[in-house]
């Protein structure tokens, strides 16, 4: 199984050996799950946002494969009572980083997925349509790892180099109220510093 982790510089490599870039919108290094529950941005216009979200999945548990079956619509409500209320939901986030730092990819930066909901950003509504958004494998009552601080700022890093990014934002900042995460325990500020170092 090829999977990838971030350098002692941040970067983001494969342990299969040198990263290649395949297509546009896809990240060399990024263990490819495609979803189907993506669709064209509107217009074609390049993202300009990056949404930062949590999840888990039995919630607060770690280490199994329930987001990538959630996102990829195989999600059995027979494993665990809570997948019961969500198996019906058509959902997917652009990447989604693991406690290992481990990257994984589900739709191509290029299209739209569908990750953010009801939401609004900057006086604009529908953040779906001009941003991306990256899972980390957390919740609101658990601290984040090192990697995975790692990889958010070298997966940053390299969508800057192609996009337009203006803004990093949480999930709870563009749906106040709805939703909570990435929670209190990711560290803004660790995460600046990271991004810091990731783009000398």
């Amino acid at each position: 199984m090829r999977s990838t982790t971030p350098n002692a510089a941040g970067a983001l490599t494969s342990r299969n050996g040198p990263a290649k870039d395949l297509s546009p919108g896809w990240h060399p290094a990024a263990r490819r799950i495609p979803s189907p529950n993506f669709d064209p941005r509107p217009d074609s216009a390049p993202p300009g946002l990056v949404v930062v979200h949590a999840i888990s999945l039995p919630p607060d548990r770690f280490g199994g494969p329930g987001v990538e079956q959630l996102f990829t619509n195989r999600l059995d409500p027979a494993e665990h009572p809570y997948y019961a209320t969500i198996t019906h939901l058509r959902v997917s986030a652009h990447f989604f980083i693991r406690r290992d730092g481990e990257l994984i990819q589900f739709v191509s930066a290029e299209d739209r997925a569908w990750h953010a909901g009801l939401s609004c950003w900057g006086g604009r509504e529908r953040c779906n349509d001009f941003s991306i958004g990256i899972e980390l494998e957390g919740c609101d009552t658990r601290p984040f790892e090192p990697e995975q601080y790692l990889c958010l700022a070298s997966l940053i890093a390299w969508l800057r180099l192609r996009y337009p990014i203006t803004d990093i934002v949480g999930h709870s900042d563009i749906a106040p109220g709805r939703k909570t995460d990435p929670g209190p325990f990711f560290d803004w500020g660790r995460f600046g510093e990271a991004l810091l170092a990731a783009v000398k």
